[in-house]
């Protein structure tokens, strides 16, 4: 269980997919795109006979462990999306990201959700001088194109958030800071509400075709959505379509106002820096520190287990790096420690998509940036399978197809080198303070 939910009332869970069912959408996953499809979808026509088929409990995926950061961050960059599909076409994703935040925190006030919503925006700092050029190639690339991402000073980034041998960063205003437990329970009670049936602990065994098949029953519906993100290898026939890739946090007890004085986050601003070795971070409702970031290995043949949650090595190195950012923790404790994977596709395209001839939709690769993206996910879904025109079907990810990920052992080989890489890449640049070179292979094998 992750932080997010052990703050929570206890529930029991739902009932369990007793025998047969019909329906008119079936989605495999009770997670932010499952339920973001639903919801959307109930509202579009409260007739539509929705079930939702969840293995576990509600969130109890990434919706439940993730950073809480709904940023207008995609998989792929602007630039990169523009070299893929055109300026137009990049734009328009954009857009749709940005307002997609706003959406959020619309239904979450809608619909009663109090999921401590907090939009400052995202700083994220430049430590070395190999990473203040990367803040500076990052801004004169959304310079480019227009989009709302400044470069700060020493000062003005450090007033923002006060962590050490900071030299610059950047701003953005297009994300929230949320508590991801507490938006995926009042989501799913949302669409309990207009009518969709939640089963819980009821895992997918095979997804085809008109029907989704279960130990103990098979939903038959004419459309089938898979919205099982980094637990889609464990289908039959899908274990090289997406590579669970593991992220862990760790938490602080909230911390005193005279520790807030220095460290700032007034806005509860979420923020992170440029290094490779991807951090992410926020200052929750109760002024605790919540902290993450990757380097837990990937498992061979993709392999999901909940002993993987748990790795001390990570969970020690990242309380190295917060301490390291805010020296004014001084030896505070770790309150709580948690993890799961997400999901990542080969070419890091996240996509949506409805294949017309056999009612299959789908939706995933978020590469950790799903808060949000999931959203516009559920909304895109819900027009693809009501027919509606709308500019969300005709945005640059829907109906594309990511490649196959490699066969093992080189899926397994390929994942862990990069992951050495990026560690290597962030000591060599911590020495020398210029970029280093390896980092461009790295970019290469990710195939971002």
């Amino acid at each position: 269980m992750s932080f997010w939910m052990s703050v929570l009332p206890e529930l029991p869970p739902r009932a369990a997919l007793d025998g047969g069912a019909e329906a008119d959408v079936c989605i495999v996953g009770a997670g932010y795109t499952g339920l973001w499809t639903a919801y959307y979808l109930a509202l579009a026509d409260p007739a539509l006979r929705i079930v939702v088929l969840e293995a576990e409990t509600a969130g109890f995926g990434a919706s439940g462990r993730n950073g809480g950061w709904c940023s207008a961050l995609f998989p792929k960059s602007v630039g990169a999306l523009d070299r893929m599909f055109g300026r137009d076409a990049a734009l328009a994703l954009n857009a749709a990201m940005e307002s997609t935040v706003d959406e959020v925190g619309r239904v979450a006030t809608a619909e009663g959700i109090d999921c401590d919503w907090a939009k400052g925006g995202t700083v994220v700092l430049a430590r070395t001088g190999a990473q203040l050029a990367r803040a500076r190639a990052d801004v004169a690339e959304a310079a480019e194109f227009g989009l709302d991402l400044v470069l700060l000073s020493a000062a003005e980034a450090r007033a923002r958030v006060g962590a050490t041998e900071v030299l610059g960063g950047t701003y953005t205003p297009h994300c929230a800071a949320i508590q991801p437990a507490k938006l995926a329970r009042g989501l799913a009670e949302a669409c309990e509400r207009r009518g969709v049936r939640i089963y819980e602990r009821s895992p997918v065994t095979r997804l085809a075709a008109g029907r989704a098949e279960t130990p103990s029953g098979t939903v038959r519906a004419p459309i089938v959505v898979r919205a099982t993100e980094g637990f889609t290898p464990r289908l039959p026939g899908f274990r090289r379509s997406i590579a669970p890739l593991y992220s862990l946090m760790i938490a602080t007890e909230p911390l005193p106002a005279e520790f807030w004085a220095a460290a700032g986050l007034a806005r509860r601003e979420t923020f992170a820096d440029f290094r490779h070795m991807i951090i992410y971070g926020q200052r929750t409702a109760d002024d605790r520190l919540a902290f993450g970031g990757r380097g837990a290995p990937y498992h061979y043949g993709s392999t999901i287990d909940p002993a993987f949650d748990r790795e001390p090595r990570v969970f020690a190195e990242l309380r190295r790096a917060l301490g390291e950012l805010f020296p004014a923790l001084g030896d505070v404790p770790v309150a709580a420690t948690w993890g799961g994977p997400l999901g990542v596709a080969r070419d890091w395209m996240a996509s949506v998509g409805l294949d017309p001839a056999t009612g299959l939709a789908w939706a995933g690769g978020y590469v950790g940036d799903g808060v949000a993206t999931t959203n516009l996910a559920g909304r895109t879904l819900a027009d693809l399978i009501t027919r509606t025109g709308s500019d969300l079907v005709r945005l640059p990810w829907v109906g594309h197809r990511s490649p196959r990920w490699e066969p093992e052992p080189l899926r397994w080989l390929g994942v862990n080198a990069s992951l050495r890489l990026m560690g290597s890449a962030d000591s060599a640049e911590a020495r020398s303070g210029r970029t280093a070179r390896r980092a461009a292979l790295m970019s290469r094998m990710l195939g971002g």
